[in-house]
């Protein structure tokens, strides 16, 4: 998987290509534990993401937990097998989903 990040101020845009799973989810926890400090708006752009696993969700239920604290954070660009996966997993009503 290949993490790019892009910040602007209070802005960090994480855009992830390739599987976010058991192997790479600990890569994406470690990096956005280093980076949103001080973020105010995290979004997740995950628009080549071609698959993810429960590993993955949970990172992303853990970014979500620090960002209620301060601040916001959207996903992006999942395709509809990614989506299909937030609807029977529930995680629609857990993130914000563009």
């Amino acid at each position: 998987m290949t993490i790019t990040k892009n910040q602007n101020g209070e802005n960090l845009v994480i855009a992830l290509e390739g599987r976010l799973d058991t192997v790479t989810a600990p890569e994406l926890e470690k990096t956005v534990n280093e980076s949103v400090s001080g973020i105010t708006d995290l979004v997740f752009d995950i628009s080549k993401i071609e698959y993810i696993s429960s590993a993955g969700l949970r990172v992303l239920l853990a970014a979500q937990k620090i960002m209620n604290k301060q601040g916001k954070m959207t996903v992006t660009g999942a395709n509809d097998a990614i989506m299909e996966i937030f609807e029977v997993t529930g995680f629609v009503d857990l993130l914000n989903i563009k």
